[in-house]
């Protein structure tokens, strides 16, 4: 990677880290540099994939979320790609590739390109294990719902994670954590008698 590489995934960080920078716990910057950490991850085990693409795709991958900001067409993201040149077709690519990533937008849907795959395997790791947990009660928290309905959020979404992941290496990532998913929730039943 250039320097040039490394000082716009750098710049990436910190947009991604100031457009975050009062964002809930559930999409928080932390969220962000979990799924960049995760695909940069998975992208070691995918010699063909541009890892230039993942970085700046799993970065930008929230900039516009639709819970959390009104644009179109990833205006956030295409904004701050424009502002560092980077040229329209591979502007485009990137915001195809997060356009892909949603999984409430695309389900049963898979990217087309081998980096959107890898970006969205690393996205869907961050709501599994002791993260996903943590953030799926911080959402519930955020929008003011009863534990029970952030329960209901972990067979609606969560436990079906594992077997919509990409990569290989997603998929062995997922296991553990979808393992201690089905271990809390077999613990909270006890402790609290199903709800």
């Amino acid at each position: 990677m250039c320097e040039d590489d490394r000082k716009l995934i750098e710049e990436a960080k910190a947009y991604a880290m100031a457009l975050f920078e009062r964002a809930g716990g559930s999409h928080d910057s932390g969220h962000t540099l979990r799924v960049f950490e995760n695909a940069m991850r998975i992208a070691e085990g995918e010699p063909s994939c541009d890892r230039i693409l993942i970085a700046l795709a799993a970065l930008l991958h929230d900039a516009d979320d639709h819970k959390l900001f009104a644009t179109r067409n990833q205006a956030n993201a295409r904004a701050f790609l424009e502002a560092h040149h980077v040229p329209p077709e591979r502007t485009d690519r990137i915001c195809r590739d997060i356009a892909s990533v949603s999984f409430s937008r695309n389900r049963g849907r898979k990217p087309e390109t081998l980096e959107g795959k890898i970006v969205q395997d690393a996205d869907r790791l961050d709501a599994l294990g002791a993260v996903g947990i943590a953030r799926a009660f911080a959402y519930g928290g955020e929008k003011g719902r009863p534990l029970r309905d952030s329960v209901s959020h972990f067979h609606e979404k969560l436990l079906l994670l594992k077997g919509e992941m990409n990569t290989e290496a997603g998929r062995a990532m997922a296991e553990d954590r979808h393992a201690f998913l089905l271990a809390f929730l077999k613990e909270l039943e006890e402790e609290t008698g199903g709800l």
